[in-house]
């Protein structure tokens, strides 16, 4: 079983004691988010567990409780973006952000650090040029710290329309998203990446960029055998998770975390919307 913890909020930066304490109990209690009576109990025995996949854009409170993972194989999905705190509000300095991808880097190793440039948006103040110039910019100072880059392009769901419009954001034209691949690509070969889109479904194959698997089996296979020393069969971790989008390469996984629990106060997001709280 795979655990993601998580897509509906930023654990590592917001419930790190939380999720060792769960740790500590073996298990964690999850509620179903469009119905909240039904409540499940997912095991988090090590012997259960194959891999944690972390999601954070600011993952420093866990820094100092990693040692408590030892018994479990995990990586971490490390959202990193160029914008200022008119987009994403209560974020840290990039500086601050970029050293505590570089300490979680030295910590557990490149490999186990994916960098998210997600999602790009475009106003006047973050042109097509200025993603070109802070993408390229940002893999320099990576370089050597991570293995891999995934990005995507903005979504306009009905929840976030009003925040798109006071921010004068647009719809990004195919063309644009041709120039934006053509460059990210450039930028993340020289510096030893690997790059992917996210739930995108426009073919950008041209330009080396695959489509990603986020909750990657590939990936997990490999840290399960270099962790464990033990052989580990991919079919028994590459089912495509049909509970997200059609373009979503993802693999089958439990989800851990509740939506409206996150505080990064990013005008984007999908997630703040339900009344919850974590168990």
């Amino acid at each position: 079983m795979i655990i993601s913890a998580s897509r509906r909020t930023d654990i590592p930066a917001f419930h790190s004691d939380w999720f060792i304490e769960r740790i500590k109990d073996r298990c964690v209690h999850v509620k179903n988010p469009f119905n909240p009576s039904q409540i499940s109990k997912i095991s988090l025995e090590p012997d259960d567990v194959d891999c944690f996949v972390f999601w954070s854009k600011n993952p420093k409170p866990m820094l100092d409780k990693l040692h408590l993972l030892d018994e479990y194989v995990y990586y971490i999905q490390f959202t990193l973006n160029p914008y200022d705190n008119d987009i994403e509000t209560k974020l840290p300095p990039k500086d601050k952000l970029i050293e505590t991808f570089k300490e979680l880097s030295e910590k557990v190793g490149a490999q186990k650090v994916i960098w998210r440039y997600d999602p790009v948006l475009i106003n006047v103040k973050y042109s097509l040029q200025y993603h070109i110039e802070k993408f390229n910019d940002m893999a320099n100072q990576l370089k050597g710290y991570t293995e891999k880059v995934i990005f995507s392009f903005i979504d306009f769901y009905k929840k976030i329309e009003k925040n798109m419009v006071s921010n004068c954001i647009t719809e990004i034209t195919t063309e644009e998203k041709h120039v934006i691949a053509e460059n990210f690509s450039g930028s993340a070969k020289e510096n030893n990446l690997s790059i992917a889109t996210c739930a995108e479904d426009i073919d950008l194959s041209q330009y080396n960029i695959e489509h990603a698997k986020c909750i990657d089996d590939v990936l997990i296979d490999t840290l399960i055998n270099k962790s464990t020393g033990r052989s580990f069969s991919l079919k028994d971790l590459s089912k495509k998770d049909k509970n997200q989008r059609l373009e979503c390469g993802c693999v089958t996984s439990r989800d851990i975390g509740e939506y409206n629990t996150c505080s990064n106060g990013c005008i984007y997001c999908y997630a703040n919307c339900f009344s919850a709280s974590l168990l």
